[in-house]
């Protein structure tokens, strides 16, 4: 099923953008784990809509609610899942959809793949607002891995190539009506030697999968990533040195893996967010009954530039991409939990 992920915790997100909930299973958290319910509700605050003129302008608190999982916020060792309630839906703006996709959106292809019985409402799906779950997940995720002495942070590296005033570039996106991306990167300290697998079960494998399932992210890189393509081996390659008696690396060109596997040293990656395809301006689409051109105007509430709410999106994958791969090497032997 595309909408789970992991081996050894399963998360599996569910609902539509304009269901009556969305939400997310996980199965496989270790009892005893004990949860900061006031740590998770500002950790999702930072992706929640209508905060500020940057972002949608839709009203939802998106505050968990637990069914199960969790016994006076520890962990029980049942299946831990928790929805979000949508109150504040549209649905009426999306009507016109079912005959004229949206360029830029899954409209198009949902439609033929679910033979046009797809939920097109706010994106169904497919939408963003999928990634509440999603931080819901990561944001447990995170806490427990910063038990561990693990942490995962993130920064806007630039926004419409702007890297010194990125929010002027979403002022003008939103002047003409239109819509801007950026760049984040994604930072993990604290990582031990040893996590990860060659091949198909590597860290920038995992990550990768999980941060793809943030709608909006068209790219990753890891360390120097595509600039390496540009270097020579003797100015790409990180020497080895003696720190305190523990092996590092003079630099952290590779970002912290080596063959899949982690190196010690911080885990840094970076990811290209589209810009939002949801704009006020006229644009070209089609009409499936009639089968010709025609033009359409995005209805609804949208933001002008993803980027500052996909922040917590970022962190929450890689943590949740880590934390399954750390209970790998734990179950192998690879690493002792007590050491962390």
């Amino acid at each position: 099923m595309s909408s789970t992920f992991g081996k050894n915790i399963q998360i599996s997100i569910f609902g539509q953008s304009h269901s009556e909930a969305i939400g997310v299973t996980i199965d496989g958290l270790p009892a005893g784990i004990k949860i900061d319910p006031e740590q998770l509700l500002q950790f999702l605050e930072r992706r929640a809509p209508g905060k500020n003129k940057y972002a949608t302008q839709r009203k939802e608190a998106d505050r968990p609610e637990f069914l199960s999982g969790l016994v006076d916020n520890t962990t029980c060792g049942a299946p831990l899942t928790a929805v979000i309630r949508n109150k504040d839906q549209r649905s009426k703006d999306y009507d016109h959809l079912k005959d004229c996709p949206r360029p830029g959106h899954a409209d198009y292809t949902a439609h033929i793949k679910y033979k046009g019985f797809e939920d097109l409402r706010g994106g169904g799906h497919f939408s963003g607002r999928l990634t509440a779950p999603l931080c819901i997940a990561g944001g447990i995720c995170k806490q427990i891995l910063e038990q561990k002495g693990i942490l995962i942070q993130s920064r806007i590296v630039s926004i419409g190539g702007n890297e010194e005033d990125p929010y002027a570039e979403i002022e003008k996106a939103m002047e003409t009506l239109d819509s801007v991306g950026g760049i984040i990167e994604c930072t993990a300290t604290g990582i031990p030697v040893g996590i990860g697998e060659p091949m198909f079960d590597g860290i920038e494998n995992k990550i990768s999968q999980a941060v793809f399932a943030i709608p909006a992210i068209k790219g990753i890189e890891f360390g120097r990533g595509f600039e390496m393509a540009r270097l020579h081996g003797s100015e790409n390659n990180d020497c080895f040195t003696y720190v305190e008696d523990q092996v590092k690396t003079t630099t952290n060109n590779h970002g912290g893996i080596l063959g899949g596997i982690s190196s010690g040293m911080p885990i840094f990656f970076r990811v290209a967010v589209k810009p939002t395809p949801s704009i006020s301006k006229m644009q070209q689409s089609i009409s499936y009954k009639r089968k010709e051109e025609q033009t359409l105007t995005v209805k609804g509430r949208h933001d002008p530039c993803i980027v500052p709410r996909a922040l917590p999106c970022v962190e929450s994958a890689a943590a949740i991409a880590i934390y399954d791969l750390l209970l790998s090497a734990i179950a192998k032997g690879e690493i002792r939990e007590e050491g962390l």
